[in-house]
């Protein structure tokens, strides 16, 4: 192919040694960000002796005349999944800090005015009758052709709202092994003190 851009050249150089970075790499600008082709690209660097931020261009002539490519692009597969597995799980500590910060602001302003937000719990219910009200409609009810996409939007909103109630008030069945451990833990505390 004529017009491979670089991102593509490399991708294709090793593809059969990294596929991953290989397909992040080939996608670049058709499909893939542009953020996860300079990540992988910061891994084939590093792995290829480059640093940490090198010009494609650079990589491209590192891996044409490196006999050692398989082991070097496998380095680098494996340096882009941690990187990428680390970003996701700072998106999941992000996400469920987030969740805690909901709940202890609840559980303070309880505390304080020794009572509940009944605001909170009306706006909880009108959300989860919204959408199962929604929801029989969509299943029961002939929808004019014209009034699909706003009805739609509506139920996708409205979904990801109900999403939202579920997860405040159940949250992740993590925050509840992390809470049930730290029960554990003071309890054994306290057994010692006594």
């Amino acid at each position: 192919m004529a017009d491979e851009t670089i991102f593509q050249k490399i991708g294709n150089a090793i593809v059969n040694f990294a596929p991953g970075i290989a397909t992040i790499l080939t996608a670049t600008g058709v499909g893939a960000p542009i953020g996860a082709a300079v990540g992988a690209i910061g891994a084939l660097g590093r792995a290829f002796g480059l640093g940490d931020s090198p010009k494609p261009e650079d990589v491209l002539q590192a891996i044409s005349a490196d006999p050692e490519i398989r082991l070097k692009a496998m380095i680098a597969e494996n340096d882009f999944k941690a990187k990428m597995a680390q970003l996701e799980l700072d998106e999941t500590k992000a996400y469920l800090s987030d969740v805690q910060s909901a709940r202890d602001r609840q559980a303070s302003v309880e505390k304080v005015t020794g009572r509940r937000d009944t605001n909170l719990y009306v706006l909880a219910w009108f959300i989860v009758g919204g959408f199962f009200s929604l929801m029989g409609i969509l299943l029961f009810v002939k929808i004019p052709e014209d009034s699909t996409g706003v009805i739609f939007m509506l139920f996708g909103s409205l979904s990801a709202a109900f999403g939202g109630v579920v997860s405040y008030f159940f949250g992740s069945s993590k925050g509840s092994a992390d809470k049930s451990m730290e029960l554990s833990q003071t309890a054994k505390a306290l057994a010692k003190k006594v």
